[in-house]
């Protein structure tokens, strides 16, 4: 069972969650002078559409026509799947949904809002992009973003990911980025970790770091990010608006899971929906997964805190485990961040999005179940989203209550291999922080 849309029903605006939240976000901070950070400061790290939108309160923004064509030409729609054979093997009441974000040509939900950016950077007549990326799904969608807009773009992978994910630099090279491993000799502040430990596994923080350290030293580039800001998850909502029509060919959703590093995929999906429960219309339940090695949602503190390891970031209020936050290195690398979307942050703290945490090995457990079922081996990442789903399916079993379940597949697992084959092979290790520097904060 599955349901398509046509190229018609592309979304043709972005939600943005801001004039909606409960409470307005805290400003982010100078990271010099500790003031509210002056949106002008901003203009020479982002786009200059990308911090209007950052800070705008239009409830709805007009998609431009180019960008929906290009999400036309890399798969939207995509689909969206009801998990049959893996309700049957659960033996659950439950019916379970999965929206397939992997199915773009990419392989994984990020190209969303790497379009966006890279088109208001060509408009601006930006000539270079440089980014981080974790697991190298991000770094792989600006690639092509910037190939298909004639940008040039430059990624600093977490060398953690770099090693374990050969072939994701392969793709991101075959785009024509360059990639270099975080942290690098290219950067002072990847020069200072390197010095630190020589065999560092880097982290989405530290190759933030680099990524803007090395923006600042050439006018005509630009940063840009992943997850975490406000315009970023707004980009991806045309996921949560694209299932909203799906699920109209089946039935309402009871509960909403999605995996969380920074954010952005879990408010592409949930975050239309959000908004019904915000109105007073629906009462869905959302449900956001992270790993317990990186804890941010589940035992992180609700602080001012930098978005990146070298402090160069704006600080802004999130749950986060410390900047400094040594991540191990698990295979979810798209998971690997010591902060949170503000936005997400909120939400968590008004007990509208209710947090969970697991451990890699039950992840791939999970992910091994679902890939024997429907057939989709699942980025480890996203295989986060499907324990939730799991456990959340057997709980009706238990419980003998038929419910329906919706997740977020946002990646496809193809080029993580390798952390499957540590599954199978018995040799992936848990990781679970004692400390973390963020109980340190002011």
């Amino acid at each position: 069972m599955k349901a398509v849309l046509p190229d018609s029903k592309i979304p043709k605006r972005w939600y943005n969650i801001l004039p909606d939240l409960p409470e307005p976000l805290e400003p982010p901070l100078d990271p010099e002078t500790g003031e509210p950070m002056e949106p002008e400061k901003l203009l020479r790290i982002f786009a200059a559409e990308l911090v209007k939108q950052e800070m705008s309160n239009e409830r709805y923004i007009e998609i431009p026509k180019k960008v929906r064509e290009l999400y036309a030409k890399i798969g939207r729609p995509t689909p969206l799947f009801r998990a049959t054979n893996l309700e049957k093997a659960l033996g659950t009441p439950a019916r379970i949904y999965f929206k397939y974000e992997g199915a773009t040509v990419t392989g994984s939900h990020k190209i969303n809002t790497a379009l966006a950016q890279a088109y208001y950077a060509k408009e601006q007549g930006i000539e270079r992009l440089v980014t981080e990326t974790g697991a190298g799904q991000w770094g792989t969608a600006l690639s092509l973003a910037g190939a298909l807009l004639g940008l040039k773009v430059r990624v600093y992978m977490a060398r953690a990911s770099y090693r374990q994910k050969p072939y994701r630099k392969t793709i991101m090279r075959l785009y024509g980025a360059e990639i270099y491993p975080s942290p690098s000799d290219r950067t002072e502040i990847g020069r200072k970790f390197l010095a630190q430990d020589p065999n560092h596994p880097g982290g989405l923080g530290i190759a933030i770091s680099e990524a803007i350290e090395d923006v600042l030293r050439d006018e005509k580039a630009r940063y840009a990010l992943g997850s975490v800001l406000n315009h970023v998850l707004m980009h991806q909502t045309v996921i949560g608006l694209e299932t909203k029509e799906q699920m109209k060919e089946f039935e309402e959703p009871d509960v909403i899971i999605g995996c969380v590093g920074g954010g952005s995929n879990f408010a592409g999906l949930a975050y239309p929906f959000v908004k019904d429960v915000l109105d007073g219309k629906a009462d869905y339940e959302f449900i956001a997964v992270e790993p317990k090695a990186a804890p941010t949602m589940t035992r992180g503190v609700y602080k001012y805190d930098y978005g990146d390891s070298g402090g160069y970031t704006p600080k802004m209020k999130m749950h986060t485990l410390g900047h400094t936050y040594y991540v191990p290195p698990i295979h979810a690398g798209g998971l690997r961040y010591h902060g949170l979307a503000p936005t997400l942050s909120v939400l968590i703290n008004h007990g509208i999005v209710k947090p969970i945490a697991y451990h890699q090995n039950e992840v791939f457990q999970a992910a091994e179940l679902f890939a024997k079922t429907e057939g989709i081996i699942p980025a480890p990442e996203s295989a986060h989203a499907i324990k939730g789903a799991i456990d959340r399916a057997l709980k009706a079993k238990e419980e003998g209550k038929e419910e329906v379940i919706l997740f977020n597949l946002s990646g496809h697992g193809f080029l993580d291999l390798g952390g499957y084959e540590d599954y199978l092979d018995g040799k992936l290790e848990d990781y679970e922080p004692d400390y973390f520097p963020a109980l340190e904060l002011p």
